[in-house]
């Protein structure tokens, strides 16, 4: 949920849900870089993108860099497990992730996790605001400003240089 203030500035003013339905307050991840991406273990996408996910994060972890990774079913209900059971375990076991995976989430309707709505208003889309498919993603600088949105198939290698930048990294 947004903060009290009337419209939120950043993604720090919110919180979300963990995979155990605990309250995680994003100003957590102050000063980092973040890649927020919507998630599902049974798309076509999935082999490409969570293996591209898990080693640009183990190459700049150190530097700062956070994946902040949000399961979704809302596109051809390919992420129809509950969180705890099937998406945690097969995302941390079968590709190594070590970084974030939150509660489900929409990311479009009337029902979208609030996040998603100041993700999309913050960077519309080529074909407009809607999440178009799984693994869309955002890049958010270290103030929580969010800086830049990828398609689907836009592999997390090829948001490198992007990334980098931000980090201040050479």
């Amino acid at each position: 949920m947004a903060s009290q203030s009337s419209k939120p500035q950043s993604i720090y003013d919110f919180t979300v849900k963990d995979a155990k339905g605990n309250d995680v307050d994003l100003s957590i991840y102050k000063g980092k870089v973040l890649i927020i991406v919507n998630v599902a273990s049974q798309c076509g996408l999935t082999n490409s993108n969570y293996t591209d996910l898990t080693e640009i994060y183990k190459k700049y972890k150190d530097q700062g860099l956070e994946i902040l990774a949000f399961p979704c079913n809302q596109f051809g209900g390919q992420e129809p497990g509950s969180i705890e059971e099937s998406i945690q375990n097969m995302v941390c076991t079968r590709f190594k992730a070590e970084y974030p995976i939150f509660d489900k989430v929409d990311v479009n309707g009337d029902n979208a996790a609030p996040l998603y709505k100041f993700l999309k208003s913050s960077k519309g889309g080529f074909f407009g605001d809607s999440i178009k498919w799984n693994f869309s993603k955002f890049l958010v600088d270290k103030e929580g400003n969010v800086v830049d949105r990828y398609s689907p198939t836009t592999t997390p290698a090829s948001m490198e240089k992007d990334i980098k930048k931000l980090l201040g990294v050479a």
